[in-house]
Order: C-alpha cells, then structure tokens, then sequence
C-alpha cells in the first residue's frame, strides 16, 4: 500500500460544535488545537497516524455553495441501524432529501451544520 488517508479537514463555522458532535458520533476524543481555530479530533489512545484517520474541524467565514464534492459515511458498530439513527438524530443531526427513492438500505442526515453525510444498513466490528 502507499498511501492511507490519515486524516479529513472539514471547514465550517463553528469548529466547537462540530467537534463535539462527531466526537460524539465516532467516540472520538480531542486531540488538539491550533492557533487558527482548528480543532483534532481522533480515536482515544492512538490519535494521528493510528488506524483510523482523525478529523480537523478547520473555521472558515466562506460560505459553502452547492452539493458537497465528498460526504463520509458512517456503520454502527455496537447496535442496529434503527437505534444509532435514533441516538444521531439526538445527537443534532438531522435527516436530509438528497433525492433518495425511499427503497435504500441508508439514511441521508446532515451535520448540525448542514454537511450531508450517510448511515449505512451494515454493522461492522469497531477497530
């Protein structure tokens, strides 16, 4: 293999918020700040260059125009695809129509920010 992707930068708004909320989402911790705003966050105990990649929640005044170009999808790991529906939506996300026929196995939501991402049908084992 030559590369892995080690982490995914996310600009938005409110780098805070969305920190927590995907800390939440993927049982991440903090890993830590910059003098811009930007918050890490990845999995507890192996952080950056670990299995999986961390997330940078970076602050920026743009405003997001138009489909995002690339959207993370997301398993649960412990539980059915019903339960961790119910437990992001309490979470702050929130259900999206993207176009969807109805007759998929996933759920579309957004981030409280607006940034689709997807819930797939499938569990998988946690790392």
């Amino acid at each position: 293999m030559a590369c892995r992707i080690s982490e995914l930068v996310i600009d938005c708004a409110d780098a805070e918020r969305l920190a927590a909320f995907w800390s939440e989402v993927l049982g991440y911790v903090e890993l830590g700040r910059e003098d811009d705003g930007s918050i890490e966050i990845g999995p507890p105990g192996t952080g950056f260059g670990g299995p999986l990649p961390t997330l940078v929640l970076s602050p920026s005044s743009a405003p997001r125009t138009g489909k995002l170009r690339l959207h993370i999808d997301v398993s649960a790991t412990d539980r059915d695809q019903d339960a961790e529906l119910e437990r992001l939506l309490a979470l702050g996300a929130r259900t999206v129509d993207v176009g969807q026929t109805g007759d998929e196995d996933w759920h579309v939501l957004a981030d409280p920010e607006g940034n689709e991402f997807c819930l797939l049908h499938r569990r998988i084992p946690p790392v």
